[in-house]
């Protein structure tokens, strides 16, 4: 039965009927006798698993859901093994990079009009991008790193738990999804190089409250970190780089002219620069929220 638009919260809060399993879903859309579209607004694993066998019944799939194309690489060649095949669904992930920035087009435009891509980098994270552009703008100042935090968590820029923010894994999965369409066969966004901001200390802290309570106790070493910076005429940045040459990816913080657009970024925007062998020394640059 469709929903009704006005009422549909309340209606499925009082409905005694059982959700359907995914098997149930694929066959009610196979079997709808039209083009059928499984949208994925979750970050189900389990349903991120099933993206191969609705895409070989011809259902396609729309999905910011990181985890079928961050997940294992066994599942990602399983996915793109059935997508856009003869007779199959096609998948479109387009948001799990950039939110609307048009990050995976570009990059699967490169690739597929024969273009050779050899470095990607940028800031893709919204959160990150905040945090560093306030603790260490352009032209100096900024407060401690502990307050930019407790800001930017209190302005909703960061998970309820900071941490997972600060861990560093949401851009190493960000950076999987790129380097696999790139050509590399990035096995996890754990098998690479992911520096995290957590102070050891504090990673086994209970809740996030208690986190940000005494974050405060290892302002030192970020403070010493963009002193170091600034005497150097740089600002420092959490970035992600892909080297395809190398077949190195990593998340890290790095330092950065004050011309560098990486440093003139502002708010919470996102950045990420293509080098390629047509774009030559100039990379293809794409700006905005993400």
């Amino acid at each position: 039965m469709p929903l009704d638009l006005g009422s549909w919260q309340d209606d499925l809060q009082k409905s005694t009927q059982s959700p359907l399993s995914l098997e149930q879903v694929a066959d009610y859309l196979s079997g709808a006798g039209g083009p059928a579209v499984l949208i994925d607004n979750t970050s189900s694993e389990d349903v991120a698993e099933a993206y191969a066998g609705l895409l070989a019944r011809g259902i396609h799939v729309v999905t910011p859901n990181k985890k079928g194309f961050s997940g294992s690489y066994d599942l990602w060649r399983k996915i793109f093994a059935e997508a856009g095949q003869s007779g199959r669904g096609l998948v479109y992930h387009e948001s799990t990079v950039g939110a609307g920035l048009p990050i995976i087009s570009t990059l699967n435009d490169l690739v597929e009009t024969g273009d050779e891509v050899q470095k990607i980098e940028g800031v893709f994270s919204g959160t990150m991008s905040f945090l560093f552009n306030s603790f260490a703008p352009v032209g100096g100042g900024g407060g401690k790193f502990s307050e930019e935090v407790k800001k930017a968590k209190d302005l909703g820029f960061t998970e309820p738990d900071p941490r997972d923010d600060l861990n560093g894994l949401d851009v190493a999965r960000k950076l999987t999804i790129l380097a696999r369409i790139s050509g590399l066969a990035v096995e996890s966004p754990t098998s690479f190089p992911v520096e995290s901001l957590i102070p050891q200390p504090l990673e086994s802290v209970k809740t996030g409250d208690e986190f940000l309570a005494r974050l405060p106790e290892h302002d030192d070493g970020m403070d010493a970190l963009k002193k170091e910076a600034e005497a150097e005429g740089k600002v420092i940045r959490y970035v992600g780089s892909i080297n395809i040459a190398t077949k190195e990816v990593k998340v890290s913080l790095e330092k950065f002219d004050v011309s560098h657009p990486i440093a003139a970024l502002q708010g919470s925007d996102n950045i990420v620069s293509f080098y390629t062998k047509r774009y030559g020394s100039n990379p293809l640059i794409i700006q905005g929220a993400g």
